[in-house]
């Protein structure tokens, strides 16, 4: 059980999983440099950053075997259930009056080495900040999401905002002439980014779904705004969203690894940044592993629990690296019955809007393999008979292919799976054995 970023850190460290970095790095594009030729998917440690006192650290969750460590799973099916058992069963957060991140404080952001990661990017950009905010209507409803921060000065951040929850609370504030209160928290328990990157519905507290799966560890402190964050958290932002007040966002990378468009969004303006002595500063590499299993595995979820309940067994489901770990899915089934196919490409279709792409395989197809799923398409797959083409249906304002107005997309599901009427063995590879 890990309570802590320096819990995880400090495990995987002894066992050597950690890349301790010791020469000096720039906070411009450098970070980036190395974690796109970090093939072994270590958690890598930056000690020396030119021009600032703190380190940095990246790709923490980066491996899906950190990733389900981090849930307390051994294999993907366990960890889906956890996630989606605690997402039902949040449990209350208990407050301390103490915190490591409250041994300084600071008025500006000046400390923190918040990376470029790119050459066309707006600014420096926070993109590991999970946001905490209240309904300014109910004082019982609290969120927590994960938002790319650009630092436009040493006090103002632009926050990027879409039509969910932060969104929702910002225009209940603004509506009632208040600006509203958030806590940014960087360098937050892995389980508590993972909650943060979950989407539950309106009302439940991501940090109370990360108590749960903590069995109730996940300790509070209330910052001076009167709102909870994560207490072993490495650094901590008190600020607000003024009303009415917006400013450009970008350009940024997204998950895809193409530039989102630049747009006017909401400022966070900082009032305080309390922060460890030693505080570890966490960036989270746009478009990168960790970005992506990050935002997909609670999707993958999803898909797994909506295909199950119309085929009797599912092997396993994988958001592809190839497809953005959003976009394209690749999903293995125990196939019993003619259209199985179809049904689990409809389903997962439902339980994730933005996949474009859907292909169907076999249990004795390794969905991680690329190779393997392509030799199943040639093998298994007639287009005039296991191609599913949807037309002009809504898709995702991540794909620059889809209509950038409307969202409208056009999404292919493909069966290659085993046609059960025809021999068996005939679809099967040869063996040794």
């Amino acid at each position: 059980m890990f309570k802590s970023l320096r819990d995880f850190v400090n495990f995987y460290h002894e066992k050597g999983d950690v890349e301790v970095l010791t020469e000096k790095f720039s906070v411009k594009y450098d970070i980036t440099r190395k974690v796109l030729v970090n093939h072994d998917k270590k958690i890598l440690f930056f000690k020396n950053i030119e021009g600032f006192t703190l380190p940095v650290l990246a790709d923490i969750l980066a491996s899906r075997e950190r990733f389900l460590a981090a849930l307390e799973a051994g294999k993907d099916e366990e960890a889906y259930l956890r996630l989606m058992t605690a997402m039902r069963n949040p449990l209350k957060l208990k407050a301390r009056s103490d915190a490591p991140f409250l041994e300084e404080r600071s008025l500006s952001l000046r400390r923190l080495p918040v990376p470029i990661y790119f050459r066309r990017d707006g600014g420096p950009y926070i993109t590991s900040g999970i946001v905490i905010a209240r309904d300014p209507e109910n004082d019982e409803i609290l969120n927590a999401s994960i938002h790319r921060l650009q630092v436009l000065d040493d006090s103002t951040l632009a926050i990027r905002v879409v039509p969910r929850h932060l969104y929702n609370m910002i225009e209940k504030s603004w509506r009632l002439g208040k600006d509203l209160e958030v806590g940014i928290v960087i360098g937050a328990p892995p389980v508590a980014l993972i909650c943060a990157a979950c989407s539950p519905p309106y009302g439940v507290f991501e940090m109370e779904v990360a108590n749960r799966l903590l069995d109730g560890k996940l300790e509070a402190t209330l910052l001076p705004n009167g709102l909870p964050v994560p207490r072993e958290s490495e650094i901590v932002i008190q600020g607000r969203i003024p009303r009415g007040k917006f400013h450009d966002e970008g350009p940024f990378v997204d998950i895809t690894g193409t530039y989102d468009v630049v747009r006017k969004q909401p400022v966070v303006e900082v009032e305080n940044v309390f922060l460890r002595s030693d505080a570890w500063f966490h960036a989270i590499v746009p478009s990168g592993d960790e970005h992506k299993i990050l935002m997909g595995f609670e999707r993958e979820a999803r898909i797994w629990d909506n295909v199950r309940r119309v085929v009797p067994y599912v092997k396993g489901v994988r958001l592809t690296k190839g497809g953005c770990g959003w976009l394209h899915c690749v999903i293995s089934i125990k196939k019993q019955s003619e259209g199985d196919g179809k049904n689990a490409i409809l389903a997962a279709f439902a339980a994730h809007p933005s996949l474009k792409l859907v292909i169907v395989v076999d249990e004795d197809i390794d969905i991680d393999d690329p190779n393997d799923v392509e030799w199943a398409l040639a093998t298994r797959f007639q287009a005039g008979e296991d191609l599913v083409l949807i037309n002009r249906v809504r898709g995702s304002s991540l794909d620059p292919s889809a209509d950038q107005e409307s969202l409208l997309t056009s999404k292919m599901g493909l069966d290659a799976t085993i046609p059960l009427y025809k021999p068996r063995d005939k679809f099967e590879k040869a063996t040794l054995g």
